[in-house]
C-alpha cells in the first residue's frame, strides 16, 4: 500500500477523471469505486490531499501512460 501526498487535479481525457499531481513530481491516474473515491470527487482541483491506496503501473488508455492509483483512504492536509 502506498501512502502519496499531492495535489487533486482533473483531466477532461476518457470521459474525465481525477489526478493526483504528487509531491515527487509523478502524476497518478485516480480510480476506485469505494467510499473513499466518492469522497474525493468532491474536493476540489489544486487541494493538497495524502492518499493511501494501491499504484498499478503500466495500464492501457488515454491517460498518457500514467500509473493508476486505486483510492482506499485520503485526507485534506
Amino acid at each position: 500500500m502506498a501512502k502519496l501526498k499531492g495535489t487533486v487535479g482533473h483531466s477532461d481525457l476518457e470521459g474525465g477523471y481525477l489526478t493526483l499531481e504528487a509531491d515527487d513530481g509523478k502524476r497518478y491516474k485516480l480510480e476506485g469505486d469505494d467510499a473513499a473515491l466518492k469522497a474525493l470527487k468532491s474536493v476540489k482541483a489544486g487541494v493538497k490531499v495524502e492518499i493511501e491506496g494501491s499504484v498499478e503501473e503500466g495500464g492501457f488508455g488515454l491517460g498518457f501512460g500514467a500509473p493508476v492509483l486505486t483510492v482506499k483512504k485520503h485526507k485534506a492536509l
